[in-house]
């Protein structure tokens, strides 16, 4: 056969996309989503024609809810994507993070829409045009049937996860407390209204509201102002509705550590520092991997004598319980100790001269010690118990002489010697009559206990 040299090995980004969709396509969940996401593109087409006809921005403000729920299923099409596929070289920690980057995004481009809504609102301030109410009660019932009918028939696990774990809204806070005043009359719409509405059931009910009160004063009054008034008071919501959650999801793509978790791992991080075996947790990092998932890394120092996989497993078995990817690095405690010179030590060192200078510390200041003790005076202080006659450290640098043979320059004789001559050498007691003292390097230092002639009675 023909041999290409230069055969492309990759595919087209189209190529790859292509594959992609077919694999996801395959799944027979993904069937339910593709249907409903074809019948959104059809209504979108419907509701944008009947904003030009109706010449109405409040309805094309509540049609950007339309748009923004075909952006919610292509985002339940990528959670199932991310379900199907396994970590990779490249994507070491899998692709759970797909997800979460697709809720950033149809939050985000849901604000936008609001933001263009509100110039266009502004706008009209200046010269509001007339108003058509033909299809404009037609379209509102039509797109809040087609929301609601999406948000409670389609499980959107990504976005069902940030509207329970991110901040409630301006408008959820209201509502609640509108709530529990009328659970209070009628206790069994708790459950139903409290503790907390969903936010996007919450805003299609308020966004067609606000419409039926418009196609009323409209009606009525011819009053088109209203519109405007509506549309600023739909973006409003869907700001405030969406903001929240881009800010959830943003501190999940920086790969923060949320708040409500911290709690948590420093719980279980004291628990860890109180197995045994385990005498130090450090360098502990944890971040916030996809909804609802954990990743972080962490040393573990042990004793010497502790077992590495006794200790790996439990720790493991601790975290694991909100960690869910992690690695743990075990190593043994390491001992100081003290390390010996390696410089060559000169040969005079051991050469000793015999006559050799030993150091003194320096002198100190001689108006602030005491004659007796040698120690500093505290005019505060009670005089001491007991006086000892001694010069202690008030002392010069003393110099041995000796002219006896030294061997190896240490100053002892290796021989036998008499024991007149060692007291004689200096290493008499004090007080007995040696030639120096033992402490002090002074011949003749008088002492309170004896005094420098042998024999004599003492005091």
């Amino acid at each position: 056969g023909t041999i290409h040299l230069f055969r492309k090995s990759q595919r087209s980004l189209v190529g790859k996309l292509t594959h992609e969709f077919r694999l996801v396509a395959a799944d027979r969940r993904s069937w339910k989503i593709l249907l409903f996401g074809a019948i959104n593109l059809i209504c979108i087409g419907f509701l944008l024609m009947w904003c030009s006809s109706t010449n109405s921005i409040a309805l094309t403000a509540y049609t950007y809810l339309t748009i923004f729920d075909l952006f919610s299923l292509v985002t339940c099409l990528i959670s199932y994507w991310v379900m199907m596929k396994k970590p990779s070289p490249v994507y070491s920690f899998g692709f759970e993070r797909f997800e979460v980057l697709a809720v950033f995004a149809s939050t985000v481009l849901a604000q936008l829409g609001a933001l263009f809504i509100l110039k266009e609102s502004a706008e009209r301030f200046l010269e509001q045009p007339e108003i058509h109410t033909g299809r404009l009660l037609v379209g509102t019932f039509v797109a809040l049937f087609f929301n609601l009918f999406t948000m409670l028939s389609i499980r959107n696990k990504p976005f069902a996860y940030v509207s329970e774990a991110a901040s409630t809204s301006w408008l959820q806070e209201h509502v609640a407390d509108l709530s529990r005043s009328i659970c209070g009359i009628i206790p069994g719409l708790s459950s139903i209204f409290l503790p907390r509405m969903n936010p996007f059931v919450l805003i299609d009910i308020a966004g067609a509201l606000a419409l039926c009160i418009t196609y009323m004063l409209i009606e009525i009054n011819n009053y088109f102002a209203v519109d405007t008034a509506s549309a600023i008071a739909i973006a409003l919501m869907t700001f405030g509705t969406m903001y929240p959650m881009s800010v959830y999801s943003g501190k999940v793509l920086l790969q923060t550590t949320l708040p409500h978790v911290i709690g948590q791992l420093d719980k279980l991080l004291r628990e860890v520092s109180t197995l045994d075996g385990v005498l130090e947790v450090r360098n502990e990092h944890f971040w916030t991997l996809g909804f609802g998932t954990l990743a972080g890394s962490v040393h573990v120092r042990i004793r010497r004598d502790a077992n590495e996989q006794m200790v790996l497993a439990h720790v493991t078995n601790r975290l694991y319980t909100l960690v869910s990817t992690l690695t743990v690095q075990i190593f043994k405690d390491d001992w100081i100790r003290p390390t010996l010179s390696s410089v060559p030590i000169a040969n005079n060192i051991l050469n000793l001269s015999d006559h050799h200078i030993i150091p003194m510390p320096p002198l100190k200041a001689a108006d602030n010690l005491n004659p007796v003790t040698s120690t500093p005076a505290k005019p505060s202080s009670p005089p001491p118990e007991f006086s000892f006659n001694t010069p202690g450290k008030n002392v010069n640098p003393v110099i041995l002489l000796n002219t006896q043979t030294r061997p190896y320059g240490l100053g002892f004789n290796h021989g036998s010697a008499p024991y007149s001559s060692v007291l004689n050498q200096g290493f008499g007691i004090p007080g007995m009559g040696a030639t120096q003292g033992f402490r002090t390097g002074f011949t003749n230092v008088p002492s309170r206990y004896g005094t420098n002639t042998r024999g004599q009675p003492r005091p």
